[in-house]
């Protein structure tokens, strides 16, 4: 039996757990973000609980079904059973474990959601059970704030990536209320700081604990679930490897961390050294060796003055929006233009090509 969730809405969870309560042997494919992430893990910790055969890996392509086994795709197209469209595939997967009579770990499917996730089912879960607490501060997902803020991805401040920097800007703040104060007056103080700045600076105030109350051991060491969703995306990003054990409820957070320290690092001092070009509709920033989403993102939410952000390397590209601009479109249409070719999505956009130039000068033609 095939379901497949349309690309407006999530196929109905009950539906989807009755294909997988009948399958033999379940394949799931997950995007490389951390909402397919965690819907990987929830589903496949889901399977491992009814004794369900099954292989999770993370791919950054469509694929075609496989004979042999039930195929889940997670975040693109495709498989026995697509979770893709509008609702997080992270919320879907949730309801689905409980459809199959587990116990999923809602912190998880928080973490997959990343923001917007209150009135959740998974948030009521939690809440239920007291396993996060909304509390004053900044979401990271270390005890150690010079840590945390050094490193995370979530916002852009003056010391971001630099942990001395970051622990000299932090001296003589210990009250959690004052370090948010700090942040959010440093990220708003920032050059070039835009109006969207303090916004998404919000996003990572105010966040909801995870209580150590032991009953998932992974998510329970870590310090706020906007923390666990930095982490998640770095590693997806990083180490996908890492992420999708991290997901599935292995004890690799250690690793996980070290993946995204590096994420935070290599995205900060890319966005140190970038050379940025704004034009009518769209901001530009080329870079090196740099992981381009994340680049994007942090230069979309709080540096670029326009709806459309482009990070560019010699011969990959990533684009990010603030409004559905049919981004995909735009850059297979460059990407193809410049030899190479290009997908996405509404608001997010990945491309390869041959001639950098080529492609950005196609890419403001297709946003004209």
């Amino acid at each position: 039996m095939a379901v497949a969730g349309r690309p407006d809405e999530s196929p109905a969870t009950d539906s989807a757990a009755d294909v997988l309560r009948e399958a033999a042997f379940v394949r799931l494919l997950a995007r490389d973000g951390s909402d397919s992430l965690a819907a990987a893990g929830l589903l496949g910790r889901a399977l491992a609980d009814r004794g369900t055969p099954f292989q999770a890996r993370v791919t950054g392509q469509d694929e075609t079904a496989a004979e042999d086994a039930t195929t889940v795709h997670i975040g693109c197209e495709g498989g026995d059973l697509t979770l893709h469209g509008r609702t997080p595939a992270s919320e879907t997967a949730f309801g689905i474990a409980r459809d199959l009579d587990t116990d999923p770990d809602s912190v998880l499917a928080l973490a997959g959601m990343a923001g917007g996730f209150e009135g959740s089912a998974a948030f009521d879960c939690a809440r239920e059970r007291d396993r996060i607490e909304r509390r004053p501060g900044v979401a990271v997902p270390v005890a150690d704030l010079a840590d945390g803020l050094a490193h995370t991805t979530l916002v852009r401040a003056p010391f971001s990536g630099d942990r001395e920097a970051t622990a000299a800007a932090l001296d003589g703040y210990e009250d959690p209320r004052e370090v948010a104060s700090l942040l959010a007056l440093s990220v708003a103080d920032m050059d070039g700081a835009t109006p969207r700045a303090a916004e998404s600076v919000a996003r990572a105030l105010r966040p909801y604990a995870i209580t150590a109350d032991g009953e998932h051991a992974v998510s329970g060491r870590c310090a706020t679930v906007g923390g666990y969703a930095d982490v998640l995306q770095a590693c997806a990003r990083e180490r996908p490897g890492v992420g999708l054990a991290l997901a599935l409820g292995h004890d690799v957070w250690d690793a996980a961390l070290a993946a995204w320290r590096t994420h935070g690092k290599r995205a900060h001092a890319a966005l140190d050294a970038a050379t940025t070009e704004r034009h009518r509709g769209v901001f530009v920033a080329r870079v090196d060796d740099a992981p381009l989403a994340t680049v994007a993102r942090l230069l979309r939410d709080f540096r670029s003055p326009e709806p459309v952000t482009l990070a560019v390397s010699e011969t990959c590209a990533a684009a990010v929006a603030s409004e559905d601009v049919h981004l995909g479109e735009r850059m297979h249409e460059a990407g193809a233009a410049a030899d190479g070719d290009g997908d996405g999505s509404a608001r997010r956009g990945r491309a390869r090509f041959d001639d950098r130039d080529e492609f950005v000068e196609a890419f403001r033609e297709a946003s004209s």
